[in-house]
C-alpha cells in the first residue's frame, strides 16, 4: 500500500520546492530547510550539524514541503519517518550529486554534507 499519495508523488519527484525537517533537540522541536529527493516512499537528503546530530540521537523526524504562488499556498504534503544516516562514501556523494543537480547547484557542492535516508511512515497531502 501506497503511503504518499500518487499525486503528492508526482509533485515531490519534479518540482523543487524546499523541505522543512523537524528534529528533536533535548526533547525540543528543531526545525531547518533542506534540499531533498524523493524516490520510492523514501526522502534523500545532505546535511551537517545540528539537524545530522539530532537525527543521530533521535531518528524520528518530520518533514513538510509546501509549494506557492506569490505566497498563496498551492499545495503541502506533511511526512513522518525515520532517518537513518547513511555511513557509505559512494552512496552519499551519489546522493549528493542528485540533490545538488535537481536544485541546480554545482555536483560537488556541500561535499561536508552526511546522506540521511528518510523511510516514510506516514504523509498526508492538500492542495489548495
Amino acid at each position: 500500500m501506497a503511503i504518499v499519495p500518487p499525486e503528492a508523488k508526482r509533485r515531490l519527484e519534479t518540482e523543487t520546492p524546499i523541505a522543512h525537517l523537524a528534529t528533536c533537540r533535548e526533547g525540543l522541536p528543531h526545525v531547518a530547510p533542506v534540499w531533498y529527493r524523493y524516490e520510492n516512499e523514501v526522502i534523500e537528503i545532505v546535511t551537517t550539524g545540528t539537524k545530522l546530530e539530532n537525527i543521530r540521537e533521535n531518528s524520528r523526524v518530520a518533514l513538510s514541503i509546501q509549494a506557492d504562488d506569490a505566497g498563496d499556498p498551492d499545495w503541502v504534503v506533511t511526512m513522518l519517518g525515520t532517518g537513518t544516516v547513511i555511513e557509505d562514501d559512494e552512496r552519499t556523494a551519489t546522493a549528493r550529486r542528485r540533490i545538488n543537480e535537481r536544485y541546480d547547484v554545482k555536483p560537488d557542492a556541500y561535499d561536508e554534507n552526511a546522506l540521511v535516508r528518510i523511510d516514510i511512515g506516514s504523509a498526508t497531502y492538500r492542495t489548495y
